[in-house]
């Protein structure tokens, strides 16, 4: 393009144009690992197998975040050539990449605002279906721009994207974050669900409305809002996981804080839909079945006209799953 090259198809026509996408595809893992070996030829520094293959699974391939993510862990977490990058240090620099926001990664908040992108991105986040007006065309355009990919459905391309993506749509939410004092951390640091899941009803009840104004995907705020507030939780040292199900009508998030793990089934009640309490304890229990969990939480966010103030409606009871977990479930 660069060298004038004329983009027709050898013909006069001014309408014989080639339309093609030119987005760079991404690389396989047998690449990602070729690319690896590069630098362990020119430093003598190795990359275990494992450490390999969290960086495919991390990045999908992703030219830029392959990268990115190689130079945390060389340049950042590993300097000394003679020590191995293992998937513990992947994993590191894959939060120290979120956490820097870097150019590329900062730049998807402009993309994340157009309104094509939006009508593909949110069904996805919300765990919905997209609606049947969708044009194709969007679809491409979030394609091409490296922000979903086709897996029998569509899904966000990688988990690092995954990740980002509800931080970057969350930042005013995240900005405007009240101080959180760690009240559910017990004496020894574990910890305790009781105090938290209080402090996670007193949070709603007075921030939830207001933090939900004006945040750009109003279909997921409400799940923005409760990842903002698990985000602060997670601070002191733990990690928060999230699921999309395109279909499911759901998104599940897994909160781990040293030895204790979290698991939270988000359902959106909405106007004209029957109460999703069944539907959302028989998905938490597979969510719970796979997780190797006894219990959890489902979260119902109420979106329907008409309801009482936020302050009254939010609750917390216990109930049974299909197949006989206790857990709790919120409605908010």
């Amino acid at each position: 393009m660069a060298a004038g090259e004329s983009g027709r198809l050898g013909t006069a026509s001014p309408f014989n144009i080639k339309a093609e996408s030119i987005t760079l595809r991404n690389f396989d893992a047998a690449e990602v690992a070729a690319l690896y070996r590069q630098h362990t030829e020119d430093t003598g520094q190795l990359f275990t197998p494992e450490a390999l293959e969290r960086a495919f699974v991390l990045t999908q391939g992703q030219p830029w975040l392959v990268n990115a993510l190689a130079r945390q862990a060389v340049e950042v977490l590993v300097t000394d050539r003679a020590a191995p990058v293992t998937a513990e240090v992947i994993e590191a620099a894959k939060d120290l990449l979120i956490a820097r926001q870097d150019t590329h990664l900062d730049s998807l908040a402009e993309r994340l605002r157009e309104e094509r992108v939006r009508r593909v991105i949110e069904p996805i986040l919300a765990g919905g279906a997209a609606g049947q007006d969708l044009p194709e065309d969007d679809i491409r355009y979030a394609v091409d721009l490296g922000l979903v990919h086709w897996n029998g459905g569509l899904e966000i391309a990688n988990p690092i994207y995954g990740e980002i993506i509800p931080r970057v749509l969350a930042t005013a939410a995240r900005a405007y974050l009240p101080r959180l004092d760690p009240v559910w951390l017990r004496a020894d640091g574990r910890m305790d669900a009781g105090r938290l899941l209080e402090a996670f009803l007193q949070f709603w009840r007075q921030h939830g409305e207001p933090l939900m104004r004006g945040l750009p995907y109003a279909e997921v705020a409400p799940h923005l809002v409760l990842m903002a507030f698990l985000d602060r939780v997670r601070n002191g040292g733990g990690s928060l996981e999230r699921e999309y199900a395109v279909g499911s009508g759901r998104m599940d998030l897994c909160l781990r804080y040293g030895p204790d793990t979290f698991a939270f089934e988000l359902k959106v009640w909405r106007e004209g839909r029957p109460d999703p309490v069944t539907d959302g304890l028989a998905q938490l229990d597979r969510y719970l079945l796979g997780l190797g969990l006894g219990t959890g939480w489902l979260v119902i966010f109420d979106r329907r006209t008409g309801q009482p103030p936020i302050e009254d409606r939010t609750s917390a009871v216990e109930a049974m799953t299909p197949a006989g977990r206790t857990v709790t479930v919120v409605r908010a």
